[in-house]
C-alpha cells in the first residue's frame, strides 16, 4: 500500500487535535493584562502540548520521507500512536487548569509516556516492514534520545506526587531535547 493516504490522515488528526487545544483556552473577562495571570498555568500548559504535537508531526514527516510502502500492520500501529496523542488536549486542559497538581502532572506524564511508546512501536513495524538493511534501519540506528526520553518520563511520572513543578520541568527537558528535529533520517536519505 501506498503511505500518502496514511500521512494526510495523521497530518489531519494532529490539526485537530491542535485545534481542540486552543479551542479550549478561555478569554479573559475584562481587557486589562492582569487578567491573563490567572492563565498562565493554562497557557503553560498548552505551549508545551504544543511543542510536543510539532515534535511528533515533525518526526513522523521525517521518519515517513524514509518509509517506502505500509502494510495493515503499520496502519495499525500509527493509529496507536494517534490515540495516544489525541488525549493530550484532555491532559492538557486538566493541567492547566488545576494549576499544575499532582495527578493531572502525572497523567500528562502516562499520556506522554505511551505516546513515545506507541511511536518506538510504530518505528518498529515499519523496520518489520522494510528490513534490517533498508534506509530506514540505517536512519533509525539505536534511538538513543528516544530510550532516554522514556527513562525521563518514568522518572518524571511518579515524581508529579513528590514535586509536580521538577516533574513538569523534566517534559520540558524532554521537549529541548527534541526541539530540534532528528537528522538522521535526512543524512540516510541523502546518502
Amino acid at each position: 500500500m501506498s503511505k500518502g493516504r496514511l500521512e494526510a490522515f495523521s497530518d489531519g488528526v494532529l490539526a485537530i487535535i491542535i485545534t481542540i487545544m486552543v479551542l479550549e483556552l478561555k478569554i479573559p473577562q475584562t481587557a486589562d493584562l492582569a487578567s491573563l495571570l490567572p492563565l498562565a498555568p493554562v497557557i503553560l500548559s498548552y505551549a508545551l502540548s504544543f511543542v510536543f504535537l510539532g515534535i511528533y508531526w515533525n518526526n513522523h514527516h521525517h521518519l515517513f520521507q524514509a518509509v517506502k510502502n505500509v502494510n495493515g500492520s503499520v496502519l495499525w500501529a500509527n493509529m496507536h500512536l494517534l490515540f495516544w496523542l489525541s488525549l493530550t488536549p484532555f491532559v492538557t486542559g486538566w493541567m492547566g487548569e488545576h494549576q499544575f497538581a499532582a495527578w493531572p502532572v502525572a497523567l500528562y506524564g502516562i499520556v506522554l509516556l505511551l505516546s513515545a511508546v506507541a511511536y518506538f512501536i510504530l518505528t518498529r513495524v515499519l523496520l518489520a516492514l522494510h528490513g534490517e538493511g533498508s534506509v530506514l534501519a540505517a536512519a533509525l540506528g539505536s534511538d538513543a534520545k528516544g530510550r532516554v526520553s522514556v527513562v525521563i518520563y518514568l522518572i518524571a511520572v511518579p515524581l508529579a506526587f513528590v514535586n509536580s513543578w521538577f516533574a513538569g520541568g523534566l517534559y520540558v527537558l524532554v521537549a529541548i531535547m527534541w526541539l530540534v528535529p532528528d537528522r538522521r533520517i535526512e543524512k540516510a536519505l541523502n546518502r
